[in-house]
């Protein structure tokens, strides 16, 4: 009796309050789809010219193998811990710790790197805002809004990314008012550009865009974090997975699509640092093209809110497990009696942010690695031991053509290591920094939660 009294209560559970749609706002909304078409894909147009669209097909193919393989682990373990659980439950915890320590690195430094970024968004409407203020005011604010309750939340980034779907329905919209060039031509003859001219898009240069696609398209494994917020995930958090993919494939490859075929001037368009906005300045009136920016923006912070509602929920599971002992793991694991929230780990995660806004952008991409190589890789090789062991029996999803979806992922994260390691100014410093994180983790687990004997993976009833 002595005994029991000792040990900690469990924790308080999630509610339950969620449906498909409101995990589909809040994935839809980490995966940030106007971000990524007005931030990331200028990168790939400039590296690639129309063959751009060759590496968003390519991209495509990897983003979809994926999908199955997160959509068959979320359904046997829908847990807010989200990929750690099933690579402990399928690979050990030594692996399954591993991939929790990459993942706090994936997870803590965006909202400082998005909020960093908004000021140069906005330097076309308001000029000469200060960058770090801007990133510290967004990441608190942001963080306040992420401790009110998680249906709230779902409604909000819902309203958010309906302002960056217009932004993306506007680019579209113009860019198909005067289409100068057919598409079939990008397939046919895709063309990149070289100094002052156009030549041939090389495969290479559409094997590199082709890695940075896959970063772009990243997000919607992210459902599975508020996977104990939503009912009957079992069953239903597939189709929250799978939609989030193919809405984010419209929202970013469509844009593209319709601003290449719509530019006067392809060379000016692709060596533009804001191709996006460029076609706006050209085509619509000036207010247009600041509305645009401004939903951008919108798109931007929507996405830094449900980065740290996914971060405090993926830290509640961590902390659970008895990953940081105390009191660490007591304060991430206090749900909030009016918000049902984990209201002191959200703001954790939201302080841990507003500090890093303070670090130089450049220290912040470099610590961020390249951990979703190391997690992609991770569930894939989770899924296939899973099927071997009969771990993944009980998923109420089974994925496809199997084993088809993790191999296709291994070979496409082969390359994108390849090519990283190629390039001397980010990718090889990112994945030695990931592989330094995995080396810290594995000893963090060796030399402390080991010798501790108390870490174990907890799966709470699915509902």
């Amino acid at each position: 009796m002595l005994d029991d009294q000792l040990l900690p209560a469990p924790p308080t559970p999630l509610v339950r309050s969620l449906g498909v749609m409101g995990v589909l706002f809040l994935t839809l909304s980490v995966a940030t789809p106007a971000s990524s078409v007005f931030v990331i894909i200028p990168g790939m147009l400039q590296v690639a010219g129309t063959g751009a669209i060759w590496a968003m097909i390519l991209a495509g193919i990897v983003c979809v193998a994926t999908a199955f393989v997160y959509a068959e682990l979320s359904s046997a373990w829908p847990v807010a811990g989200g990929e750690y659980v099933a690579v402990a439950k399928t690979l050990g915890p030594l692996a399954g710790f591993v991939m929790l320590g990459v993942n706090v690195f994936n997870n803590l430094f965006f909202p400082p790197v998005a909020g960093l970024g908004i000021s140069a968004v906005l330097s076309t409407v308001y000029p000469g805002l200060p960058e770090i203020p801007v990133a510290v005011a967004v990441v608190a604010a942001s963080t306040l809004v992420a401790l009110l309750q998680i249906r709230i939340n779902a409604w909000v980034t819902g309203l958010f990314l309906l302002g960056e779907v217009l932004a993306l329905l506007a680019v579209i919209v113009l860019g198909w008012s005067d289409i100068v060039r057919p598409f079939g031509e990008f397939l046919s003859a895709p063309v990149m550009p070289q100094a002052a001219a156009l030549v041939p898009s090389s495969p290479a240069a559409i094997g590199l865009a082709t890695s940075i696609a896959i970063f772009a398209l990243n997000g919607y494994g992210a459902a599975v974090y508020f996977g104990e917020e939503m009912r009957e995930p079992s069953r239903l958090i597939a189709r929250a997975i799978l939609a989030s993919l193919v809405l984010t494939l419209l929202f970013e490859i469509v844009p593209t699509v319709a601003v290449l075929m719509g530019a006067p001037d392809l060379h000016a368009l692709l060596t533009a640092d804001d191709p996006f906005g460029l076609i706006a300045r050209m085509r619509g009136d000036g207010w247009l093209a600041n509305a645009i920016a401004i939903g951008v923006v919108v798109a931007i912070v929507n996405a830094i809110i449900a980065c740290i509602l996914a971060c405090s929920r993926f830290f509640y599971g961590t902390a659970r497990d008895g990953s940081w002992g105390r009191p660490l793991d007591r304060w991430m694991t206090q749900i909030h009696p009016r918000f049902g929230s984990p209201w002191i780990g959200t703001l954790i995660v939201g302080g841990v942010g507003v500090a890093c806004c303070f670090l130089p952008l450049t220290l912040l991409l470099v610590l961020s690695g390249t951990g979703l190589v190391a997690i992609y890789a991770g569930i894939a090789i989770a899924a296939m031991v899973g099927r071997r062991s009969g771990a993944t029996d009980h998923a109420r999803y089974r994925m496809p053509f199997y084993p088809l979806a993790p191999v296709i992922t291994l070979i496409a994260l082969g390359y994108v290591v390849w090519t990283s390691w190629l390039d001397l100014e980010e990718g090889r410093p990112g994945l030695i920094m990931t592989g330094v994180q995995i080396v810290v983790s594995a000893g963090y687990y060796w030399l402390v939660l080991r010798r501790r004997g108390t870490w174990s993976v907890h799966v709470p009833d699915a509902g």
